[in-house]
């Protein structure tokens, strides 16, 4: 897959899984693997996979957060 299909593909991925579970902790914890996944994988490609995999998780842990609130009805 071209470089340039990779990035968008791997993020759409991590969004379309980060509601997985049906727990705050579980569907945060579920957005944190992926998004460190993602991040790991986004973050190869500029040769710094460990600070994309951090910044991933960060970002998929908030997701899966605030997925988490919405489907309970605490955001809109």
């Amino acid at each position: 897959m071209p470089r340039t299909l990779t990035i968008p593909a791997c993020a759409l991925a991590v969004l379309a899984l980060t509601g997985c579970g049906t727990t705050t902790g579980e569907r945060s914890g579920t957005g944190a693997l992926m998004g460190a996944a993602g991040g790991a994988l986004i973050g190869s490609l500029s040769a710094d996979a460990g600070a994309g995999a951090l910044i991933g998780a960060g970002v998929g842990a908030l997701g899966g957060y605030l997925v988490d609130q919405h489907a309970k009805g605490n955001i809109d």
